[in-house]
């Protein structure tokens, strides 16, 4: 951020600290909800909602172009399929976020990187320096402590972290591919994946929820029916909010500052869920928490380096428009966690 004035580092401060509320908010929202309202596939369904509702009038205010303007092939090739990813991805995340606690949860989710190296290696056959894969090490060592010490530890929210963590990851490499090939905005793109979700999960959820709301008759034996609705608003508010304020940042900053800033985030969120949820912890458990996220720090300062060598070896001038792009692609899954 050399070179900025005083009021564009406060107002990306600024920015950073609506993130992390937003997120933090988002995350702790969402484990109450759960917690009273064991409907993942609802709060799925309220988030995808969401995401289509309040895009329309941000599209109008920011002048986003409100259609695809693409051949039907590449449609049916890359934006279904994609669609489906962020489903399923979403699916498993809320269900994690409703087994474990939301400190664990986003430990394990730090170890986006690891899947993210290996997945483009067999899919996309792109090779890391040695420096970017020894900074997987640290998530890795520090998920691995993390797990062996998570005191309120659940198998199928462990299962559940990795599958969706592995889920972004794929939905990283294609989205990626997607928006170089077809230029689509970032929040244009945003909607129509979670416009077809919607569509896709619709009847599951009319099968699966809304068959067990009318058996469930403890449903609401503990927290008032108003309450629940107010917190499934708010957490399909809050999602939506994050991804507004993400793209901000990543349009004011340079890509290794997005990345450090949505590291600091995971620990922002790991830290407010802990003093607000009260969810029992270690030392050492908190050590493995702080050991993975440095490793994700460490991995983006990695990745950036050799993104750089390799523009510098290229000869390619990098401009702000391809610097944001860059950002963009490199950490888009973040924006759906």
């Amino acid at each position: 951020m050399s070179g900025t004035s005083s009021k564009e580092i406060v107002q990306v401060i600024a920015l950073c600290i609506t993130w992390y509320t937003i997120s933090a908010g988002n995350n702790v929202v969402g484990k109450v909800v759960l917690n009273n309202f064991p409907y993942p596939l609802t709060v799925t369904v309220v988030q995808l909602f969401s995401i289509t509702v309040y895009s329309g009038p941000v599209f109008a205010l920011w002048g986003i172009r409100p259609y695809l303007d693409l051949d039907w092939s590449t449609y049916m090739k890359c934006i279904v399929p994609l669609a489906f990813g962020k489903l399923f991805s979403i699916v498993t995340s809320h269900v994690s976020l409703w087994k474990v606690p939301v400190s664990y949860a986003h430990t394990v989710k730090a170890t986006m990187p690891f899947f993210t190296v290996i997945l483009s290696r067999i899919i996309l056959g792109e090779k890391q320096t040695c420096t970017v894969y020894l900074s997987l090490l640290p998530i890795i060592v520090g998920v691995m402590i993390a797990t062996l010490t998570e005191i309120s530890f659940n198998m199928v929210g462990l299962v559940s972290a990795l599958t969706s963590t592995v889920g972004f990851a794929v939905q990283n490499i294609y989205t990626k591919k997607v928006i170089k090939d077809t230029n689509v905005h970032y929040l244009r793109l945003l909607h129509t994946l979670a416009r077809l979700a919607l569509v896709f999960v619709a009847p599951f959820w009319l099968l699966v929820d809304v068959r067990r709301y009318s058996k469930d008759t403890t449903m609401f034996a503990q927290t008032d029916a108003f309450i629940v609705l107010l917190l499934l608003f708010l957490d399909g508010a809050l999602n939506f909010g994050q991804n507004l304020v993400a793209f901000s940042i990543l349009n004011l900053v340079s890509p290794l500052t997005y990345s450090v800033c949505n590291a600091s985030k995971r620990i922002a969120v790991i830290s407010v869920s802990l003093l607000l949820l009260h969810n029992p912890v270690t030392a050492l458990n908190v050590f493995g928490m702080a050991l993975a996220v440095l490793g994700v720090i460490c991995y983006n300062k990695a990745k950036y380096d050799a993104n750089e060598a390799q523009r510098a070896e290229a000869k390619l001038p990098l401009t702000a428009s391809c610097e944001c792009n860059t950002a963009m692609l490199c950490f888009l899954p973040e924006f759906y966690i």
